[in-house]
């Protein structure tokens, strides 16, 4: 057998084992990169969500400070999340439809995160009028809510419906949270430590409550 016959073979496994190699590298290059949860701003969102005031707006939107009353009648800001991960939702103690298995989900969230003082809960009620302290004193009770953890809130009902519609991006009707207005949502929305929008999750959906705690664990490994 003349030689250069000899080394057509060798080439050949020369080059599949090289092609092998780099086939592995790049399998693991592709499942090594950490998935990363996307930022939202209003440009990014169903226009039917977004107030036609800010949907021009497509970097850097934050959510707005607020002001609210939460069930042991303590005032409750934007420093109450300061420099934490939280989860937001609206909701009304007497609703009989979503609302319920959305307490149960926000539930489950709270025993997911219960030692992670870095995951907060945030619900505010869209019938605050009716939604009194002692009445979401009593509720937080029903539901099992920890005082700190899951701040149940009332409030303002223009201030509420306003944070609704400009800042996390909820509801699909114009309103001006006057008397006759209403809104009612099963979105949560996760808010990560800049007070950025990182996700909407269906909150009657156990596939997607199971989502959403997967992607505050990537959160805080982001930190």
């Amino acid at each position: 057998m003349k030689q250069k016959d000899v080394k057509k073979p060798y080439a050949l496994l020369k080059f599949l084992g090289i092609f092998t190699i780099l086939g592995i590298l790049m399998i693991y290059f592709l499942t090594s990169q950490k998935r990363k949860l996307p930022v939202f701003n209003p440009y990014d969102v169903n226009p039917r969500l977004v107030d036609s005031s800010i949907k021009h707006i497509k970097h850097g939107h934050k959510i707005a400070d607020f002001t609210l009353i939460n069930q042991d009648g303590k005032t409750v800001t934007q420093q109450d999340f300061k420099d934490k991960i939280y989860v937001a939702d609206f909701f009304f103690t007497r609703c009989t439809t979503i609302c319920p298995i959305m307490s149960t989900n926000m539930l489950a969230l709270q025993e997911a995160f219960i030692n992670d003082a870095n995951v907060k809960l945030l619900s505010m009620s869209v019938t605050p009028v009716i939604d009194s302290v002692s009445v979401l004193k009593a509720y937080a009770n029903k539901k099992g809510a920890i005082s700190k953890k899951w701040e149940i809130t009332t409030g303002d009902k223009k201030h509420i419906y306003d944070l609704a519609r400009k800042s996390y991006m909820v509801v699909l009707d114009e309103g001006d949270g006057g008397e006759q207005d209403f809104i009612h949502t099963e979105q949560f929305v996760l808010i990560d430590k800049k007070r950025q929008i990182r996700g909407f999750y269906d909150g009657t959906s156990r596939k997607d409550i199971s989502r959403l705690i997967e992607d505050i664990k990537l959160l805080e490994d982001d930190d």
